[in-house]
């Protein structure tokens, strides 16, 4: 794809993109097995373990977690009331959309301790091992610590848009809009208003300003991380994109990432046509 070439313009030192559909990689830029530091891809990979203890009956969405009033949902919908990196609670659960790592950490140790294994444990055998992703791992934090290579999270994304490991229902379920209504603000792009948020899958819905593309559909969904990662899914075209780099997010991204995301999806749409 001609498309992803443009990333290789990024003032990055490193960079890998990998463009899936339902039929496999469309297109791909740098060393494939190259692994990066997600940050808050991280949070997808956490997402979709909790996903599947939701599936195997480990845990149940409205099953009480974190601070009083609070649900599992509540926590990986960034609505439990957590601050954003500590486990102080700034709100009443269900109120305020509170971005927050602290929430995630709660919400693994909540699931690590119903399936009876560390999370990332949990995380390795729920997700990592059946997908064949052989170079990820957690490393730290459920919300901003794991590790991975373009490679991997193309299998990841394939996943996103033909389910195995859980139910496509599920899957639909946790890319809609949870909570909806609630403000809150995106890191890196301001308060939202609303600040849609699905079961750990940022929604794009039609925020302004994003770090998707302008023509991205309002379904599209997915994540970034302040290491200079992103991974996003757009259902209405049946494709994904991830793009890793070693450049901390900062104002290049933003320029970036949101013209590069129409570039990938005006060819996807043109191949189609």
């Amino acid at each position: 794809m001609r498309s992803v070439e443009v990333a290789s313009t990024w003032p990055v030192g490193n960079v890998a993109v990998a463009v899936v559909t339902s039929e496999g990689v469309a297109g791909s830029l740098g060393d494939q097995q190259r692994v990066f530091p997600l940050a808050s891809v991280t949070k997808l990979l956490t997402s979709y373990a909790v996903l599947v203890a939701v599936e195997e009956g480990a845990v149940e969405w409205d099953q009480p977690a974190g601070p009083e009033g609070a649900t599992v949902r509540h926590l990986i919908a960034h609505t439990a009331g957590y601050a954003f990196d500590k486990a102080e609670v700034q709100a009443a659960p269900g109120t305020r959309r509170i971005y927050s790592n602290a929430g995630f950490d709660v919400l693994a140790s909540f699931v690590g301790e119903a399936c009876e294994m560390p999370f990332a444990t949990y995380l390795h055998e729920a997700v990592f091992a059946p997908l064949g992703m052989n170079s990820s791992a957690l490393v730290g934090s459920a919300g901003a610590g794991a590790e991975s290579c373009a490679a991997d999270l193309a299998l990841f994304a394939a996943e996103l848009l033909s389910p195995r490991l859980v139910s496509a229902e599920l899957v639909a379920e946790a890319t809609s809009v949870v909570f909806p209504g609630l403000n809150g603000v995106l890191p890196g792009y301001g308060m939202q208003k609303p600040n849609d948020w699905g079961l750990g899958f940022e929604i794009r819905d039609s925020k302004s300003p994003h770090w998707t593309g302008l023509s991205s559909s309002p379904r599209t969904f997915g994540h970034f991380g302040q290491s200079g990662t992103f991974l996003w899914v757009d259902p209405e075209i049946s494709a994904a994109c991830v793009a890793l780099t070693d450049l901390r997010f900062g104002p290049w991204a933003v320029e970036a990432w949101t013209p590069f995301s129409d570039g990938v999806r005006a060819e996807l749409v043109s191949r189609r046509a």
